[in-house]
């Protein structure tokens, strides 16, 4: 069988899409590799955990663990190119963190079939090949040149990545996203074949590993509405939620789950109602194993994600996928990306015009009002992820591609 390599420059355990991938085309036959690289303790530890029990090869292109002296002068170039980036407005590969150069390296000479890009630096690495050197592949797992807000996106090397973009989308042999409004997206943007659309969705063999417990609802008898990320801050359509729950006419907790960015609580109290003060619960991040099983425990999954980032509007969260998952009724921003879910998903997804909290707040008390409505919204929600968002739906389409790739 072909071999593929997959080029992420990350750890392991922060790109579960990468572990799918990889997952589901070692299954199919293919030898796999994956490169990434190592500069964090913690993380680093959860990627051996993580190679114990997997089948494909994950190669660390440097271990900045090991050698702190290279890791020094790696961090100040980033920041020389940072500082000649905003004094000068010159784009440059250093841009993109610590493993751009190793990737590009791996690239040339691997012997591998196929060469699939998972991040920026990857795409700058592929960007550098000839047409004859390789056949390229690459996933837009995010937008990434309209990823950010438009005051961070001043810092960023936003022409060189639009260009590695149209560059690959146009020449690679394989190219999937994240939802049919992203691939849509792309064709007008950059004249591009469309991208085949792979949900970033979630086995539905995980729901074996269930555990059935409640570690964070204090009264179970009051129904849940429940929102994480990886960082718990503003502009995250929090404040939809926030502004929503004077307007609520029935009694709930709010459950919010990732690492407060600084100054978060404060934020917080400043938009909290008094009433809801002893209702609404901050908990710390939990395991990828153990995160369906404190979603599940809930009856409402919030997705407010904001439209203004384009990125965020024509990408499908990984939350509203984990929440149809875990069986929860879902609300959620009228994003492109979500009413995309919603029009697939009858009956388990409503969604609210972005920033309107009144509408926002119509939908949670038609939930809350009705336990008989809440009850089949979430069975709803668990037929849409069997039938079409779970992971197993989406290799087909992965493979189907993949193999008319390398022919």
């Amino acid at each position: 069988m072909p071999s593929i390599a997959i080029l992420s420059g990350n750890h392991l355990c922060h790109n579960p899409r990468v572990i799918k991938e990889a997952t589901a085309l070692q299954a199919a036959g293919y030898e796999v590799e994956v490169f990434g690289g190592w500069f964090d303790p913690v993380l680093k530890a959860r990627d051996l955990d993580l190679m114990a029990n997997l089948k494909f090869r994950f190669h660390p292109l440097l271990d900045l663990m090991e050698r702190p002296a290279l890791r020094l002068g790696l961090r100040v170039r980033g920041r020389i190119a940072k500082f000649f980036h905003a004094r000068t407005g010159c784009e440059n590969h250093w841009q993109f963190g610590y493993f751009a150069p190793s990737l590009e390296r791996i690239a040339r000479y691997t012997k591998a079939d196929l060469l699939i890009a998972h991040s920026e630096p990857a795409l700058w690495a592929l960007s550098r090949l000839s047409p004859l050197q390789a056949k390229l592949g690459v996933d837009m797992e995010d937008w990434f040149s309209v990823d950010l807000p438009p005051e961070t996106q001043k810092n960023r090397p936003i022409k060189l990545l639009r260009r590695m973009e149209q560059d690959l989308l146009r020449r690679a042999a394989h190219t999937t996203c994240t939802s049919k409004a992203m691939s849509d997206a792309l064709v007008s943007e950059y004249g591009c074949s469309p991208p085949a659309v792979v949900y970033n969705a979630f086995p539905w063999a995980d729901r074996q590993t269930l555990d059935g417990k409640f570690k964070d609802r204090q009264n179970v008898v009051l129904p849940s509405i429940h929102w994480y990320s990886q960082t718990i801050g503003m502009d995250r359509g929090l404040d939809d939620l926030l502004a929503a729950l004077p307007l609520l006419k029935y009694e709930c907790e709010i459950h919010l789950r990732g690492k407060p960015v600084a100054g978060f609580n404060e934020w917080l109290l400043a938009r909290l109602p008094e009433p809801w003060r002893k209702r609404i619960f901050i908990h710390p991040l939990v395991s990828g194993d153990e995160l369906l099983s404190r979603i599940a425990e809930h009856d409402i999954g919030f997705a407010g994600e904001q439209k203004f980032i384009r990125n965020k509007d024509v990408t499908v969260s990984n939350k509203i996928l984990h929440y149809l998952l875990a069986g929860l009724a879902v609300v959620a921003s009228d994003t492109a990306g979500q009413c995309e879910i919603a029009e697939q998903a009858s009956g388990a997804v409503r969604t609210y015009s972005s920033g309107d909290s009144q509408a926002l707040a119509k939908e949670l008390n038609r939930l809350l009002a009705s336990a008989g409505e809440l009850r089949s919204a979430k069975a709803a929600a668990l037929m849409a992820a069997e039938q079409t968002f779970c992971w197993e739906r989406q290799v087909p389409v992965l493979l189907s591609n993949i193999k008319k790739a390398l022919s």
